[in-house]
């Protein structure tokens, strides 16, 4: 991937689909949610300081995005056991999706080089997207940070009907 063209999604644009296995096992295909609106965030790895305070932000306003009719989606590298006890022991009541090939993450120009310490690697860049009930991007957000991002994203849900 060194050297490579990151491609991003714009706001407009059919979402890209992606079928991937959620902490239960269970496979998610995007296209399947058509219908409602999708909130997809992407994170580096399940259980971290950063992680952790975004998706327990998302957990606290899980209510607010279910009255928009939103269907929430976590995703990151990181398998469905790992996910399972990130889900169990934090109470987060949306689904974990395991990207293991990083595939939904490239599509969506969330896998991308990062520098840590003097050290270049790649991995996830936290972003968040917000799909229409059409299966179009209504917003695209590239480099998020945990803190009051969910209120920014339930900014950028349409209203319900």
């Amino acid at each position: 991937m060194a050297g490579e063209q990151v491609m991003t999604v714009e706001e407009g644009q059919q979402a890209p689909d992606f079928e991937l296995a959620s902490e239960s096992g269970e496979r998610v295909r995007l296209s399947g949610l058509r219908g409602k609106p999708v909130v997809l965030y992407f994170y580096p790895r399940d259980d971290t300081p950063g992680c952790t305070k975004e998706a327990c932000a998302f957990r606290d306003a899980y209510g607010e995005f279910e009255e928009r009719g939103a269907v929430l989606l976590g995703v990151s590298p990181d398998d469905e056991a790992s996910h399972a006890r990130f889900k169990e022991k934090y109470s987060l009541p949306f689904t974990l999706l395991a990207d293991k090939e990083h595939e939904a993450a490239e599509a969506y120009g969330a896998w991308r080089e990062k520098k840590n310490y003097g050290r270049t690697y790649w991995g996830v860049h936290r972003s968040t997207f917000v799909i229409g009930a059409d299966g179009t991007i209504v917003r695209a957000m590239y480099g998020v940070k945990p803190d009051g991002h969910p209120e920014q994203v339930l900014a950028a849900l349409p209203e319900p009907a």
